[in-house]
């Protein structure tokens, strides 16, 4: 006769019952005491997430704040920096860079062709009633001619006119004439202004102020948003100044009229590697620089408005040396 198995006593359903639930619920209170706070499917903790994302979020949102409203600004092209803007007073800021190998190429004057590259702005050196003084030059001069397209000059040292499509030589075109439209004390006072802006520039580079020569094309420029109808119209386009005038070492402009306010676009545009750096115009404000590839440059177009600026530049070469213009 097989032995038989005693069955194990059975407790009553109601209690098995209630002391399982009971176990169990204690078990979940334990698990809940070990968690501190829910996990997300990577395994971090809800609460920290949120607190990183907030950080991430404010981290965003002060960059994208600082890029649009600080020393930056997004464009097309990228990012922008602002050396100086219109609407602030640049007593004296100079950026060194390395200089580029352009200046090898050509004949070098020790102490004065470039070793120091660079660039600079300061509104410290002609003051608004003077650029004004300077404008009314221009827009006298000019009033004799100007381009059929966007982009007008007057080159006082030549006698360079735009008129339409071509250029003349005010002097001989207009005669005596001339003498109704310019005045001596207007070439004086253009004669001093080159020359602060001369002792400026051999200042920040750190060379002899006599060792520079005015260089030609030395000149006035009127920029509105008219259409272009020659290439010398297109001012545009990047370039460099010792590539497209071999005798140009240092470069100036005197700008005549205010960005935001007297026009729109046409600002001044370092192109950098990763960045354009960029020179908002404001009447008085002198911005210079080395002449090499280590400062290409464009002109951004202007959308309304007209733009009056001077380019006066410098070089080394007393052979490439013009004199200072005259009223005869």
């Amino acid at each position: 006769m097989a032995p038989q198995r005693r069955a194990g006593a059975r407790m009553p359903e109601s209690a098995g019952a209630g002391a399982g639930a009971g176990a169990e619920e204690q078990q979940q209170q334990r698990r809940r005491r070990r968690r501190p706070s829910s996990v997300t499917k990577s395994g971090v903790p809800k609460d920290s997430r949120q607190k990183w994302l907030k950080v991430a979020f404010f981290l965003s949102s002060a960059m994208l704040a600082y890029l649009l409203s600080g020393s930056y600004l997004l464009s097309e092209d990228g990012v922008t920096e602002v050396l100086a803007r219109y609407s602030e007073v640049v007593s004296d800021k100079f950026v060194e860079i390395p200089c580029s190998e352009d200046y090898d190429s050509h004949k070098r004057f020790e102490g004065c062709t470039p070793r120091k590259c660079g660039r600079g702005v300061t509104d410290a050196l002609i003051n608004r009633e003077e650029a004004e003084r300077i404008r009314r030059i221009a827009e006298r001069g000019l009033s004799l001619g100007g381009s059929d397209g966007g982009a007008s000059i007057l080159d006082l040292h030549s006698g360079a006119l735009s008129l339409g499509k071509h250029f003349v030589n005010m002097y001989r075109y207009f005669g005596d004439k001339i003498h109704d439209i310019f005045t001596e004390e207007d070439f004086q006072l253009y004669r001093d202004v080159r020359q602060r802006i001369q002792q400026k520039i051999a200042l920040a580079f750190g060379i002899s102020s006599s060792s520079m020569h005015l260089t030609k094309p030395t000149f006035f420029s009127r920029i509105n948003n008219s259409e272009a109808k020659t290439t010398h119209d297109e001012y545009w386009h990047p370039h460099i100044d010792k590539v497209t005038y071999g005798s140009f070492d240092y470069t100036s402009l005197l700008y005549l009229s205010d960005y935001s306010e007297d026009f729109g676009g046409g600002r001044f545009v370092f192109m950098d590697e990763g960045a354009n750096r960029t020179v908002e115009p404001r009447a008085g404000r002198v911005s210079f620089f080395t002449s090499g590839s280590e400062n290409l440059h464009h002109v951004e177009k202007v959308h309304w408005g007209t733009r009056y600026a001077i380019t006066i530049s410098f070089t080394c070469n007393p052979d490439h040396g013009i004199g200072d213009p005259v009223l005869t």
